[in-house]
């Protein structure tokens, strides 16, 4: 039987060999400033729940969820509240955000990470500890964690799928946390477990991380619920709807979440958090992030604290060995560039990868040869070549026809084209565009539906 794959991708230059001998290395912010931004996740922006001038503590909740869809933000280090203003962010926006002053002391809170028998805990009481604790998908999307495990039929639930896959290129903080503390893995899943009494537990490593296959099929020979699924190498294996269908070979739309395939999917760091705050007491203070590439001097893999900053960060890891044409946040199939290092780290931050020179500038686009490589490459069975001519027509209605918001942006079709066509970029673009026009028509069609329901009313009034 061969190793579980999907249909299409592609097999970019992995570049891993740059960090992924390099073990995770402790590093405490050297700047005194922390910055919390209010959203690092998706959804509403958290609410403060302190003001300036406020003493804070280690593990301290510092912002509550703002909605459903929101997460809570919590201190990583112990000082005082010294504004509450817009920071920016990676992306180039600005979010209002917590700063403190960090003290160096690290006072934390009474019983932070406290043993915890996850065992004596309802299923409720553990997503409320998610919750609280403000885990959010470390994957990168960010997605609020609580949510995620809270379906509308558990019961339908019967895989959990922990995505070891790290497809991305350069990535090596998931590797190396398998490596390294596999135990918090297993107990992360347990817990997960626990919530699904129908499910069971699935570890998906690409084969090219043989080491990490094996230390984890060590740690769950003697588990029956939890087995590991060994992945094909190739890019975008660690994408969730093709992962699920690698996994279970059951196939998921923009329609539907995974709980709808009867599939929760977690990334490897988030699924180590849910072992941190459940049995540990401990909710979301540091997380694992690679700083790599070429202009890094030594790339590493370090645990930081978040609201730290990231040229504190390259500072650790000896700085630029020359001045990056290219700096990603993330890396380069999925990453965004981004053109200040100062910014902080946040929940989803999974790496920072400096290139001395920039692809996408180095070759120029030129005009479609109908090779039909995108077609072959896309993992979610979509024509990029007629999309992108809707696309250059602005034609959101034959983009929408053409599957268009399918899409999940993973790059593949960009990465094998020969005539460099941003495909990607054009159809992020339609995609923000179409997603606009679907809003627009349904506030429409919801006023138009009150008006004929008022009308309908004055109507019976009358009679």
């Amino acid at each position: 039987m061969g190793l579980a794959t999907f249909k299409g991708g592609v097999h970019p230059f992995e570049g891993k060999e740059l960090s992924m001998d390099k073990p995770v290395t402790q590093l405490k912010p050297t700047s005194g400033e922390m910055v919390y931004p209010l959203s690092q996740h998706i959804g509403a922006p958290a609410k403060p729940l302190v003001k300036v001038g406020d003493e804070v503590l280690v593990g301290q909740k510092i912002a509550d969820a703002g909605g459903f869809i929101s997460a809570v933000v919590n201190c990583s280090v112990s000082g005082k509240v010294k504004k509450i203003e817009p920071r920016i962010m990676v992306n180039g926006s600005k979010v209002m955000s917590i700063i403190v002053e960090n003290d160096g002391e690290y006072r934390a809170v009474e019983g932070l990470g406290e043993d915890r028998d996850p065992a004596s805990l309802s299923k409720a009481d553990i997503r409320e500890i998610v919750k609280q604790a403000g885990i959010v998908g470390l994957g990168g999307a960010g997605f609020p964690t609580n949510v995620k495990i809270t379906p509308k039929d558990e019961n339908a639930i019967d895989y959990v799928i922990v995505n070891g896959a790290e497809c991305e290129p350069y990535l090596t903080c998931d590797y190396r946390m398998m490596l390294e503390e596999p135990e918090r893995l297993v107990g992360g899943l347990k817990i997960m477990l626990q919530l699904f009494d129908n499910a069971k537990g699935v570890i998906g490593i690409e084969n090219n991380k043989p080491q990490a296959i094996a230390k984890m099929k060590e740690m769950v020979k003697d588990e029956p619920r939890i087995e590991v699924c060994e992945l094909l190498t190739k890019y975008p294996q660690g994408g969730e709807r093709s992962l699920i269908y690698a996994v279970t070979g059951r196939a998921i739309n923009s329609s539907m979440l995974p709980a709808d395939a009867g599939c929760v999917v977690d990334n490897v760091n988030t699924v180590m958090a849910i072992y941190d705050a459940v049995a540990k007491r401990t909710p979301i203070l540091e997380r694992v992030v690679t700083i790599t590439g070429d202009a890094i001097a030594e790339p590493q893999n370090f645990k930081v604290r978040t609201g730290m900053n990231y040229n504190d960060i390259i500072a650790a890891a000896g700085g630029f060995k020359t001045e990056p044409a290219k700096i990603l946040s993330g890396g380069p199939m999925m990453g965004q560039s981004i053109f200040t290092t100062d910014v902080p780290v946040t929940k989803n931050s999974s790496s920072l990868t400096c290139f001395t020179v920039d692809e996408v500038e180095k070759y120029k686009e030129t005009p479609c040869i109908r090779c039909g490589r995108c077609v072959s490459a896309c993992p979610e069975f979509l024509v990029p070549v007629l999309m992108m001519s809707e696309c250059r027509k602005r034609n959101l209605e034959g983009f929408e026809a053409l599957e268009g918001m399918e899409c999940i942006e993973c790059g593949s079709c960009a990465f094998i084209c020969p005539a460099r066509r941003p495909l990607t970029q054009a159809f992020k673009e339609m995609k923000r565009e179409v997603g606009a026009l679907r809003r627009k028509r349904a506030e429409e069609a919801k006023a138009k539906a009150a008006a004929e329901a008022a009308e309908k009313g004055k109507e019976d009034a009358k009679k």
